[in-house]
């Protein structure tokens, strides 16, 4: 079972090549936001829970999201893997992402960082913008500090997962076609 976690900052492309790696290697993708607004608009006694934080303004609590997760790991028994998209975002995180997949006698082989420039993350999403019609795309000082924010609570990831020699940085800049064969190259040895 190969478990992956696709990082990068906002714009470095994280959702297209999950979507293209996930066919290719028949795996789950899993994506921290979609997973929220699922329960969420389901009205699942978890969505209930995350939207009961939500509405006052604080963040969903870490054990919340992690049994949202584990759910959506349970429903996919015969998976050959998993893309975990969006989450963790801390270390608190990935080590319950760790003890999860323990628990699921897997673990996570790898987190693999899409790389660009930030010049070219906010070119995409400044592009991005004009068609998404999401309004943290169309501003740049948002977009500049969202790529600032992911900087400043990644870097400690980045080095939890160097620390068990599990971190992959990929060159995100190119056509989808060469990322993906960038990215291939890593997901082949693991």
């Amino acid at each position: 079972m190969k478990n992956i976690v696709l990082f990068g900052p906002p714009g470095a492309g994280k959702g297209t090549q999950a979507e293209v790696l996930k066919d290719k290697y028949q795996l789950k993708h899993i994506s921290t936001g979609d997973v929220f607004r699922y329960n969420i608009k389901n009205k699942t006694p978890l969505g209930t829970l995350a939207k009961s934080y939500m509405d006052k303004g604080h963040l969903v609590p870490d054990e919340v999201t992690i049994d949202m997760l584990n759910a959506e790991v349970d429903k996919n028994p015969d998976a050959k893997g998993f893309i975990f998209d969006g989450f963790p975002r801390t270390e608190a995180q990935a080590r319950a992402l760790s003890d999860l997949m323990d628990k699921k006698d897997s673990q996570i082989n790898a987190m693999v960082a899409l790389e660009v420039d930030d010049e070219i993350l906010v070119e995409r999403l400044l592009e991005r913008g004009k068609s998404s019609g999401r309004p943290d795309d169309a501003n740049e000082k948002v977009i500049r500090e969202r790529i600032a924010e992911y900087y400043r609570k990644t870097d400690i990831l980045k080095k939890y997962y160097q620390q068990q020699d599990k971190y992959y940085g990929v060159d995100g800049v190119g056509t989808i076609e060469e990322i993906t064969q960038r990215l291939s190259a890593v997901i082949d040895t693991l």
